[in-house]
């Protein structure tokens, strides 16, 4: 389809030209579901805040905090942006769409939740127009919720980096000399280096 085609041309473009490096951290996850719970229990019927709305503000505070992530190589310099403009990939008929949250840095997480949820419906319904996929500065691709524990994501050009999220699960941990069994998230940025 016309739509896999430059999924396919911009992605080989990425692989071709921004050489990628790859971090992969193991972050326990209970106090982050605990919050979502208590979060959950203080909102109104009907509405839920996911992971990934959690993972949205706090990758966003963290671009507003070290900048030179929240960036983009051009030929000859690198642009920094004063706005973490979150793209998160969603999966639709045909390929994959990557709708941005403008200024995630500076919203509440309750505003962060209400506008994914928004994009993530009209990227389901074929309703996004061209605002809702540009500007993008750093993108984030969750897999969790398919059950998969880790991935390497390639990086949205003209990005410098995209956090690839895995599944929250029970894990074997070792703490000093005991073991604990923990929920577990594995997450891994693909950098531009």
């Amino acid at each position: 389809s016309p739509m896999r085609k430059v999924i396919a041309k911009r992605l080989q473009e990425s692989k071709r030209t921004a050489p990628h490096f790859y971090l992969t951290m193991d972050c326990q996850a209970d106090d982050l579901l605990a919050s979502r719970l208590k979060i959950h229990q203080a909102m109104a019927e009907g509405r839920k805040v996911s992971v990934n709305d959690m993972i949205v503000m706090a990758a966003a505070k963290a671009l507003l905090a070290v900048p030179e992530v929240n960036a983009s190589w051009h030929d000859e310099h690198i642009e920094l942006f004063p706005s973490a403009n979150i793209a998160i990939a969603v999966a639709i008929k045909g390929g994959l769409v990557t709708p941005v949250i403008q200024d995630a840095g500076n919203l509440s997480l309750s505003d962060i939740c209400s506008r994914s949820a928004a994009l993530v419906q009209r990227a389901r319904d074929g309703e996004l127009n061209t605002d809702d996929l540009a500007g993008g500065t750093f993108t984030i691709s969750s897999l969790g919720m398919f059950g998969i524990r880790e991935f390497a994501a390639v990086i949205n050009p003209p990005q410098a980096a995209i956090l690839a999220v895995g599944a929250c699960e029970k894990r074997a941990v070792v703490y000093g000399d005991s073991l604990e069994i923990v929920t577990m998230m594995t997450v891994t940025l693909s950098c531009d280096h």
